[in-house]
């Protein structure tokens, strides 16, 4: 019995380390966002970082941007570059619509074309990779 509950809790750890995939409109995976908020780009290697406090940073720990607690995204400097709606909304600083993040993981252009795929992955994360910064 012992055994059996080591077993599970080892594959649940493995479950909950494991990366959730950005992918184009193809369906083809352009990188993953790790749980702790580490971006890494196709191959694996470490693109950017997310950090619990809403800081956006490069492959080098130099800080990029921000996420606010209400969806605004700021660059480096403090200037909102966009916003996050709680409806999945995206919008750029001059509050138009540039895209949206659907619950399921599609990610919209403005027109409501599909280009990419963030399942698993939080509306704001995936507004920054897809639309505010670039991981590559």
């Amino acid at each position: 019995m012992k055994k059996i509950f080591v077993i599970i809790a080892a594959l649940g750890g493995i479950t909950l380390a494991k990366a959730q995939t950005i992918e184009n409109h193809n369906h083809s995976t352009t990188g993953y966002i790790k749980s702790d908020g580490t971006i890494e780009n196709s191959n694996h290697s470490t693109s950017g970082y997310i950090k619990s406090n809403g800081t956006i940073e490069d492959r080098n720990h130099s800080t990029i941007g921000y996420i606010k607690s209400d969806g605004t995204i700021e660059n480096r400097n403090h200037s909102t570059v966009g916003y996050v709606k709680s409806n999945g909304t995206v919008e750029n600083s001059n509050h138009s619509t540039i895209g949206y993040i659907k619950e399921n993981g599609t990610v919209e252009n403005n027109n409501h074309s599909t280009i990419g795929y963030a399942r698993g992955v939080d509306m704001e994360w995936a507004a920054v990779t897809y639309f505010f910064f670039n991981f590559n």
